[in-house]
């Protein structure tokens, strides 16, 4: 099974991230960053207003239930995509471009960084750029995406099988 790290970039929903969090724990994700104007639960070292960062750990709670306290995680304004890269990560983005190819027909490195972007707008085109593979679930039906975080769980259960 490769290692991965997961990182939501831009997500707005605080459900969304604690439901994350919950399937990156089921998958056994290593890690999570949290980066751009995503919520993150609580830290030790959280600069964030008390009554703003007790709120938005509240709210992701009710999704994580708990998972958020068993995951490492990070938050970092930019992900440091460069630096997973030295590290041997391949760069996975999760979405629909004229790059990507079907999560069918990937096969999994050992190492994998799974970049996950906002909710309606995907990834940036700057972190697009950075990424090594793109990976995109196949549609049957007439919506063009998932939701971020079943995504989330569908790629992390192809990438894990």
């Amino acid at each position: 099974m490769p290692e991965i790290i997961v990182i939501a970039h831009n997500i707005r929903s605080t459900h969304n991230v604690g439901s994350i969090f919950r399937t990156s724990e089921g998958f056994g994700v290593s890690k999570i960053i949290l980066s751009g104007y995503t919520p993150y639960p609580l830290t030790e070292s959280d600069e964030r207003l008390p009554h703003i960062a007790n709120k938005l750990t509240g709210q992701i709670h009710k999704t994580a239930l708990g998972a958020e306290t068993m995951v490492p995680f990070e938050y970092q304004i930019e992900p440091d995509l460069d630096a997973l890269q030295e590290q041997g990560y391949r760069i996975v983005g999760l979405e629909q471009n004229k790059r990507s190819i079907m999560m069918s027909d990937y096969t999994p490195p050992d190492k994998i960084v799974l970049l996950l972007g906002e909710e309606v707008e995907g990834i940036t085109a700057e972190l697009l750029s950075q990424c090594d593979d793109l990976l995109e679930i196949a549609m049957v039906g007439k919506k063009e995406s998932f939701n971020v975080s079943v995504a989330t769980g569908i790629a992390l259960y192809a990438l894990t099988i």
